[in-house]
């Protein structure tokens, strides 16, 4: 067995959030995990917990040899320097700034805070690696969904996370786009050398998007593996029920 990407995201946690009681262990290697399960198994919450936007009780997350949390030892660094992008379902980008000023915006907030110069040599790379040049001077508005979902991948990416986080990114786009977007951001992941948990509720998004899929079942993960795995031997009821929902079931 090959040893481990240097920078993959390890979590250990035990929370309750709620009502909820997540207590789950996972790992990104190798490539994107993609996280699903039933409405209320706790998905959100657990990069609620990544974010470090909720309590921890005791648990561990590293990524490579940084350690953002260790309740043993102690450390828990706060959500604004974890160094995590994070894209939410609704996108929340600025609705009254341009496509370019929300990046800009991102840059001059982040951690590190680059010069003027710096940043425009950022804006101008994450602008053309995913064709967004001729948008920029647009505001949300006037950007289909799938714009909005670039827009909002290229802030969380600006300020060179360590790891990316996205909740349910395809939830807001109709049919049509959702395949669109679906193969764009699947392609566009998979150039990415950098730790990435997606959470999603459909089947076809953890097929294209997912190197491995982590099922949530009630705050525990019940499986995890590829999605040959999981229609070869799964694990759950609702796991057979989630596999069988996706359109690669009726090719």
């Amino acid at each position: 067995m090959s040893a481990p990407a240097v920078g993959n995201l390890r979590a250990q946690l035990r929370a309750s959030v709620g009502r909820l009681r997540i207590d789950v262990e996972f790992d990104t290697a190798p490539g994107t995990l993609v996280v699903v399960g039933p409405n209320g198994a706790g998905k959100s919450t657990v990069l609620s917990l990544l974010l470090g936007a909720s309590a921890v009780e005791r648990g561990r997350i590293t990524i490579g040899d940084t350690v953002l949390l260790d309740t043993e030892l102690g450390v828990d660094v706060p959500l604004e320097a974890r160094g995590l992008g994070y894209v939410p379902q609704d996108y929340a980008l600025f609705p009254h700034l341009s496509v370019r000023e929300n990046l800009e915006f991102a840059l001059a907030s982040g951690p590190s805070r680059p010069d003027r110069a710096a940043r425009n040599l950022r804006v101008e790379a994450l602008l053309r690696d995913l064709g967004l040049e001729a948008l920029e001077r647009r505001r949300p508005r006037t950007l289909s969904g799938g714009e909005k979902q670039r827009v909002a991948l290229a802030r969380a990416l600006s300020v060179s996370p360590r790891a990316l986080l996205l909740d349910e990114p395809l939830a807001a786009l109709d049919v049509h786009s959702r395949r669109e977007v679906r193969r764009f951001l699947g392609a566009y992941l998979r150039t990415l050398e950098l730790p990435t948990v997606v959470v999603t509720h459909d089947a076809d998004d953890a097929r294209m998007l997912g190197h491995r899929i982590a099922v949530l079942e009630a705050g525990k993960v019940t499986q995890t593996g590829t999605w040959s795995q999981l229609a070869a031997q799964p694990a759950s009821r609702f796991i057979e029920e989630f596999v069988a929902s996706s359109s690669q079931a009726s090719d």
